[in-house]
């Protein structure tokens, strides 16, 4: 054996044992929830106690409080990010069907309005309660509230199917690996998350992102119909053609109107799709980045000359520092929708891309089943960790995306610092003719539907509650760092896509001035005392400064 190939072996022995402590690492098991207080009643506010005590006994078999250690703590453990398991409420409210939860409604609102009354017209900045669909959320506070009330909605898990296949009910409190289980059956999928552990509510009110999104646009823009519980405890069913103003600030809006129940999608046939991961060293950085814009410029077919295919979803670039190994290491999901059965090669799109000519350790790109690669995906990042979010939008601009990366790099000499950190950088196309798929809706991405953009994601896990701080700021310095040089280079974008924002973030900002006045007109028409911006604690807010945490 020569001298070069006895190092070439070495390298890539090394770079092997690196993968496989990279995918062990995502795989880690979840750690102890946090202790719940002996006592928690003591430290309630006799306006908490009060209301807690009144839903045990207006709701008894839907009230699970702190006292109920094992129900209380096993509800707590649901939650994805370990920040968001220790924000520990007075009681957890589960309706069993949209009446029950319509009269929970009227209560938080009585109890609302009293504590407006007793604060001189406003209700107390924490909020009365919180909105909990599938728990999946960075932000510590989105769907829980210290000492309030947590209204879980997870017994709306239902998926039912039309006889034709063309639509779906499909219950908030599900969760996206449920909802493909349940319509591979069928042969059927509808555009949904694709990780199999996040709730359909959170997603599908964020806009949402899919692998059918090339398609058929966002998953908000396959929505029929949303039965949504208003503050004053109605329900209503919100499409087209009925309360059709409400219909299309729900498309993005989060939970800022009421809470839905159900959402009717579009069904459409799926046998499988193909997908999977390429895992390369970090020195192919310049050559998965050139990959990744070209790539883009593809994806839009207004682009002549190159070959566009809208059943490619993704790339999916990850930039990945790994304290505890103290190594790096770049994975790139790829995803072809429609894929031919039977048929081991690429597809022609990825076949003809410059991903395939890049070197990499081992791909498992396959056909596999919908399930099967949104369980991929949730591997990636499994619960148990504390978390955090940043995001940013770039116009598809080569330099810029060399800006980004050094953000992520130059980041690497504080993170290093912070035990067992998993900091990882995550571009994604985000296109406007996505937004405008079935008409547009309110994301304020249809200004120019030929320009290409980059989701810019920051997503970092980490060990202990002492260095909560420390990554939140060096997150939010690598997005400044990234919008500072996109502003001076004309190539940034006012867009923020909301299922990644930090909780300093402000989403609705970038949906636009007409969009954002739209959506503050239906919130003050369906919910005119403000129930769902101050009284509903954790999500987005159109008024005020972003994140209520």
């Amino acid at each position: 054996m020569s001298f070069f190939q006895a190092n070439y072996a070495v390298a890539t022995l090394v770079a092997v044992l690196v993968s496989i402590a990279f995918q062990a690492w995502r795989s880690r098991s979840r750690p102890a929830v946090a202790a719940i207080e002996s006592d928690l009643s003591t430290g309630l506010t006799e306006a908490a106690q009060r209301l807690s005590e009144r839903l045990s006994n207006d709701f008894h078999g839907s009230v699970t409080v702190s006292n109920d250690r094992t129900s209380f703590k096993a509800s707590m453990k649901a939650y994805w990010a370990q920040q968001e398991c220790e924000v520990i409420p007075s009681c957890i409210v589960r309706p069993k069907d949209a009446r029950e939860l319509s009269t929970v409604i009227r209560v938080l609102k009585n109890e609302y309005d009293q504590r407006k009354v007793a604060f001189d017209g406003d209700a107390q900045d924490e909020g009365v309660f919180a909105i909990r669909s599938g728990g999946h959320s960075a932000v510590s506070g989105a769907a829980s509230l210290k000492g309030g009330v947590v209204v879980d909605l997870s017994h709306f898990s239902e998926v039912t199917p039309s006889e034709d296949g063309k639509s779906v009910i499909i219950g908030t409190g599900a969760r996206w690996g449920q909802v493909s289980r349940t319509l591979e059956k069928r042969g059927l999928a509808v555009v949904g998350g694709r990780n199999s552990d996040v709730g359909v509510g959170g997603l599908t009110l964020g806009g949402g992102l899919s692998f059918f999104s090339p398609r058929f646009g966002f998953v908000c823009n396959n929505i029929i119909s949303y039965e949504v519980v208003l503050a004053d405890g109605s329900i209503v069913t919100a499409s087209a053609a009925e309360y059709p103003d409400l219909w299309r600030a729900l498309k993005g809006g989060s939970n800022n109107f009421g809470i839905v129940t159900r959402f009717t999608a579009r069904g459409f046939p799926c046998k499988g799709i193909w997908s999977g991961f390429l895992y390369m060293p970090p020195g192919q950085h310049q050559k998965v980045l050139s990959a990744f814009h070209d790539f883009l410029n593809r994806s839009e077919p207004s682009h002549n000359g190159t070959v566009f295919d809208n059943n490619a979803a993704g790339p999916m670039a990850c930039f990945t520092y790994l304290q505890q190994i103290n190594s790096r290491i770049i994975s790139v999901n790829i995803v072809h929708t429609d894929p031919p059965p039977n048929n081991k090669s690429w597809p022609e799109c990825w076949a003809n891309s410059d991903f395939a000519k890049i070197w990499r350790f081992w791909g498992d790109v396959k056909i596999r089943s919908l399930t099967d690669a949104t369980n991929q995906m949730n591997s990636m990042n499994p619960p148990g960790r504390r978390q955090e979010f940043g995001t940013t939008t770039v116009k598809n601009n080569l330099e810029t995306l060399v800006a980004v990366h050094d953000a992520y790099n130059d980041a690497i000499a504080t993170v290093r610092k912070i035990k067992g950190i998993s900091w990882t950088l995550v571009l994604q196309p985000v296109l406007p003719s996505w937004a405008t798929k079935d008409g547009p809706n309110l994301l304020g991405l249809d200004q120019d539907p030929n320009e290409p953009l980059v989701n810019v994601q920051f997503t970092v896990n980490w060990a202990t509650s002492d260095d909560d701080s420390l990554v939140e700021e060096t997150t939010r310095k690598a997005i400044e760092q990234i919008d500072r040089y996109a502003a001076a280079h004309g190539t940034s974008h006012r867009y923020r896509y909301l299922n990644y924002c930090g909780r300093w973030q402000k989403p609705f900002e970038g949906y636009g001035e007409e969009n954002l006045r739209f959506m503050r007109e239906v919130s003050r028409k369906y919910d005119p005392d403000g129930l769902f911006q101050k009284g509903c604690a954790g999500g987005f807010k159109l008024f005020g400064n972003g994140a209520d945490a």
